[in-house]
């Protein structure tokens, strides 16, 4: 990490100025595997707090969270546990790909980034923004800056004075090959600044 850091220092003041302010980020990690995805399917649009209150009250209604269990579970008792209809059907597409053996989550450790990718996206519901926090927190792919995260975004905008996605991505170039760890001092800013913690 300290490698990372020292990299981007160079690289851009802003990085230098969060680290002044706030400290150093903490490196989000989350197991590999089903629960997670379920977990960052219901993350998707809300608050990481909202989304995991209701990942619990799913994994106290079932008890184990695989997709067996899943897949059976009524539309209307997700409804009732707070899912809606939409993330409902993500979660059983994402059930019926590992049962179907679609998908092999255990292979994906072994492969790039990009391959990573080109298999998640095939499911239904499981989009950009959830693949780049699967690979950062769970894969610890070092080079990855979700562009999708609104948080993320709005602190380029605040700190850089960039409003436009494309020339985001030209700026944040020069900050590969550790635009994870960008991404976590962005995040550590957005974060302290409004007062707010978030367990990952």
């Amino acid at each position: 990490m300290q490698e990372a850091i020292d990299y981007l220092l160079e690289k851009d003041t802003i990085f230098k100025s969060i680290i002044e302010q706030y400290g150093m980020p903490t490196i989000p990690k989350r197991p590999q595997g089903f629960e997670t995805l379920v977990l960052l399917i219901l993350e998707q649009q809300v608050s990481i707090d909202s989304a995991k209150a209701t990942f619990l009250k799913i994994k106290a209604s079932q008890k184990t969270v695989v997709p067996e269990i899943l897949l059976q579970v009524s539309d209307a008792e997700f409804r009732n546990l707070g899912v809606s209809r939409q993330k409902t059907s993500y979660i059983k597409a994402l059930a019926t790909a590992l049962l179907n053996k679609d998908l092999d989550l255990e292979s994906l450790p072994t492969k790039t980034a990009q391959q990573v990718r080109e298999e998640l996206i095939k499911i239904k519901g499981i989009g950009n923004w959830t693949i780049d926090i699967y690979l950062m927190f769970c894969l610890q792919a070092p080079d990855l800056l979700p562009l999708g995260d609104i948080a993320v975004v709005n602190t380029i905008k605040e700190l850089l004075d960039i409003h436009d996605r494309g020339a985001m991505e030209i700026h944040t170039i020069k900050w590969s090959p550790y635009r994870s760890f960008a991404t976590y001092l962005l995040w550590h800013h957005y974060l302290n600044k409004r007062n707010r913690t978030v367990v990952y």
